[in-house]
Parts: structure tokens; sequence; C-alpha cells
């Protein structure tokens, strides 16, 4: 099986590198010339706590390779949720009848990408990793996660069980029937992790904290309950019970974000990607294509979903400089939490 990457950032490197490192054929594709250029010419290297290593490999600009016209077998497509659409369009020629792209992206890519290439040819991927791009051929990655393969809609196939089997390269991949559980379950844990990235603080510190609490639930509520009001079954993950959190009393959700914040401080990265984009890249994030979508279908249901609303708000006025990442806006958002629930 020959896999094409586009996007060869934090989560593209490092999956691309551990299969490369196994000896699988493996491409990558990134718009950052610079990047593609250092790992053509010296690898691409994956610093670990314990483990740090360089992999030779072979990488391509997306300009180069729409001009190689070479034929594409499978795509994992893990570029940022804004770039989804334009990605695709730019390869989906290249794919041959029986091609198929899997997202391994954040949000609800999936859905964008069936658009563009078809929905027999989209494979669903939750996949959730603390890793970085620091620099040209270097990725830093500082935590291992979970990792789920299944069809969007439907039983698990033949084609999810190769590539799962194709994964053990690099690590402990799984197969479900239930995509959307996990999918979702990510959209309110990434709800979570946006309003930490509105501050300097760590993602510990700030779930480690009883003043925050009641805004993680509230907003863990919001997403939660339009998947289910959608029939779908959120599912857990990585120490992310989001019916726990959604639905428990405050004793068992502040046991239960004990239990995710221990496990978060044994991680080397200790702030969101939204974070790095904002306060060091000082780069759009992709939180308006990964939660709007989220309060559009809230509507649709009769849900309103204010702090969510609030959040992707306060995160496109830091990105346009019109206010500053800092603890009060956590308290902003808490006080709002506060009012909601009275309401």
């Amino acid at each position: 099986m020959k896999i094409t990457i586009i996007g060869a950032g934090a989560i593209g490197g490092v999956v691309g590198a551990y299969l490369a490192k196994a000896g699988e054929d493996i491409q990558f594709v990134d718009i950052n010339s610079e990047h593609v250029n250092t790992m053509n010419e010296k690898g691409l290297t994956i610093s670990v706590k314990e483990n740090t290593f360089t992999v030779p490999v072979k990488a391509f600009t997306m300009e180069e390779l729409v001009k190689s016209d070479q034929e594409l077998e499978v795509v994992f497509l893990c570029v940022k949720a804004l770039h989804t659409k334009e990605a695709v369009k730019q390869f989906k020629h290249l794919l041959r009848e029986d091609s198929f792209v899997v997202s391994f992206q954040n949000g609800l890519c999936e859905y964008e990408i069936a658009e563009e290439i078809g929905a027999d040819r989209t494979v669903g991927c939750f996949i959730n990793l603390f890793a970085d791009y620091q620099e040209p051929g270097l990725i830093e990655y500082g935590g291992v996660g979970s990792l789920y393969i299944g069809e969007v809609n439907g039983p698990v196939t033949s084609r999810v069980e190769k590539l799962i089997s194709l994964l053990a390269a690099w690590g402990e991949a799984k197969a479900t029937d239930n995509i959307l559980g996990y999918l979702w379950s990510k959209l309110s844990y990434g709800a979570v992790l946006t309003a930490t990235a509105t501050t300097n603080e760590t993602i510990a510190d700030v779930l480690d904290n009883p003043q925050y609490h009641e805004l993680i639930v509230n907003l863990t509520r919001e997403v939660i309950s339009v998947a289910e009001r959608k029939g779908i079954v959120p599912k857990s993950f990585d120490d992310w019970e989001p019916k726990v959190v959604a639905h428990s009393d405050y004793d068992g959700v502040r046991e239960q974000l004990h239990i995710l914040t221990k496990r978060l401080r044994g991680y080397t990265k200790t702030r969101t990607g939204i974070w790095r984009d904002l306060a060091v890249r000082k780069r759009k994030t992709e939180v308006p294509q990964q939660l709007l979508p989220v309060i559009a279908d809230g509507r649709k249901l009769n849900l309103e979903l204010p702090l969510t609303t609030a959040l992707v708000q306060m995160i496109l006025d830091i990105e346009l400089g019109k206010r500053q990442m800092q603890i009060d806006n956590l308290d902003e958002l808490a006080r709002l939490s506060d009012a909601s629930s009275v309401s």
C-alpha cells in the first residue's frame, strides 16, 4: 500500500515517520518548501523524550506532486481543517477509482472531503496525539494518544483492517464502527482545550483549577448535547470521559479531571497547537472550522451554545489583535458559564 501524506506537520510528520522507519512506502507532501527540502536532504527527525530518531524520506511540495502527474493510491490528509477543501481540490484528479482519503485531522473534515471525492472514497480517523512542528525537518512528539479508523457510516471494512495493520508501526491503532462517536467526543475535548489556549497557562494547570471546572463542564455539555440529539454515542479516550464530565455531579467531574491532569503532566507538550498558532506563529487557527459546524448543528436542533459561540469569537478577536492572551479571558468565560447556569 503506497501512502501519500499531505501535510507533514505534527500529525502527518509523526505518523509518516514511524511508517517510513518500518519500511512502508511513504511519501510526504507539504506547502513549506524549506521543510520539504530539509526532509529530502537530511531526513525527517522526530524528537521524542527518550528515543529521538531521523528517517530518510521522499518529500514534495504540492506543486511538485501535481506536476508529477502520479496516481495516488491512499492519501492521509493531515492539513489544518481550514485548508481541507483547497488541498483536496489540488490532488483529487490524481486519485484512481479505487483510491481513498483518510482524514487525520481535527473536526468533522470527513464531510468536506466526501463533498469533493465522494463518501465511498472517504475514511474517518480519530487521532489524539501531542506533537508540534518545530522547524524544517523536525517534529517534537510530546505525548502518545489514541488512534481509531472507521468508515464514516458503516461497519468495519477490509480497507479499515488493512490500515490498522499498517499503522501498527506507529502504535496501537484500533478499528471502530462508531468513528463519529470519537470525533464528537474530541470536539468536546477540543472546546475545552481551546479555552485553555486563550491564556498562557498550561492545559494541566487550567484543568486542575476548580475555579474553571464549571466552565469545563458547561462547554462539554454544549457540544455533547448536540451529538446526543443527533443520535451519536460519544466515546471515551485517553482519560477524557465526556459523558462523565457532561452528566456527573461535581465530585465525579473533579475526580475525572484529576485523572486526566495526571496524564497531561506526563507529556512534554504542555499547551495546545492552537496556543502555538496564536502565540508563536501568529496565524489563524482551525477553531472556527472545528466549532462553527457544532454551533450550526445545534441551532438546527434548537440548541443554543452560548459558551461555544463566545469562545469562537474570543479566538477570532485574538487572531485579529483585538484581544490579548491572558487569564482574564478564562475568567470572562467562567462568568458567562455561571450566568448560563443560573438562567
